[in-house]
């Protein structure tokens, strides 16, 4: 008797192991499946429908997460996901309501911007904590982050990972400038930038070159002539049908150079473009929603024209 109940209770947990491993492959093969599916909303050009499916996507990624915690396909549409909607939801919010002259507002949009960005870092970072150890000691200085990005990072995979981690990090500061101790460690997503482009330019329609477009001329001080000749750079890489690169050229170097010809023209070439790659819809929708208000008075105000 008592063999046979050592041999039922051995093929019980036998049966139980075997369930756990099926119910992790069925777990981890939807999370790849939804990564390879995630791009769809790219070609949807409705602001309401990508807020609303943005918004559920991330509950699903975070539960995703909480079923498989080490899956690095789910952290990565975590990562994505939380920089994308800080920037593309909850940054725009912000504006609609500093527009309108809604104090209160924009800064409850801020803090969820804030919010956003700061959950993708954290991700983020755990994301790229599988492929290295020692980030913490490393970012003490630029020099030993970048020392430790290319020990750790030599792949072309690994561009897209960098690239959204160091975005989000970029966004982050941006959005929270008043801050002395990120303002301090802006380096660091720079350095994930500029990797991320060294492993692969192109990613994202050459994403990470704009953003370092648009870093490079954060102020009046900064590096212009880099700023430009990257913009251009990208411009013609892309054949202008990324609307975000044109945005960004106007609302960062043409509006810190004090060009309101070149800011005017490259809004305008935003603004009249006509779903220049079907691809990028969504993303050039916003560029085009951007836009509109980047002619209000107070925006061209703030550029100093």
């Amino acid at each position: 008797m008592r063999t046979r109940l050592l041999t039922f209770a051995a093929a019980a947990a036998l049966s139980l192991s075997q369930f756990g491993c099926i119910k992790a492959m069925l777990t981890n093969g939807q999370i790849s499946a939804t990564r390879q599916g995630s791009g769809a909303l790219d070609t949807i050009a409705d602001f309401e429908v990508g807020q609303t499916a943005a918004a559920a996507g991330l509950v699903q990624f975070e539960g995703m997460h909480r079923l498989a915690p080490d899956n690095t396909d789910a952290l990565f549409l975590l990562t994505k996901g939380w920089a994308g909607y800080g920037f593309a939801f909850a940054e725009d919010a912000m504006d609609v309501a500093q527009d309108k002259g809604d104090d209160d507002l924009a800064a409850y949009h801020k803090k969820r911007a804030k919010m956003a960005y700061e959950r993708a870092v954290f991700y983020g970072l755990e994301l790229l904590g599988h492929e290295a150890d020692g980030f913490n000691d490393a970012k003490k200085n630029e020099d030993t982050f970048k020392k430790w990005l290319d020990k750790n990072f030599d792949d072309k995979d690994d561009a897209a990972n960098l690239f959204w981690v160091g975005y989000a990090w970029l966004s982050r500061v941006n959005i929270g400038k008043d801050n002395p101790a990120l303002v301090g460690e802006l380096f660091v997503g720079v350095a994930m930038l500029e990797k991320s482009v060294q492993l692969d330019p192109s990613y994202n329609h050459y994403a990470g070159e704009t953003a370092l477009a648009a870093y490079h001329s954060r102020t009046a001080m900064s590096e212009m002539d880099q700023s430009k000749q990257l913009f251009e750079d990208v411009l013609a890489k892309t054949e202008h049908k990324s609307l975000v690169v044109p945005l960004n050229y106007a609302t960062h170097y043409a509006c810190v150079k004090g060009d309101r010809a070149l800011y005017e023209k490259l809004i305008n070439e935003v603004l009249t473009a006509d779903d220049p790659d079907p691809q990028q819809r969504f993303t050039n929708m916003i560029a085009k929603r951007r836009a509109r208000r980047a002619l209000q008075k107070s925006r061209m105000e703030d550029c100093g024209f």
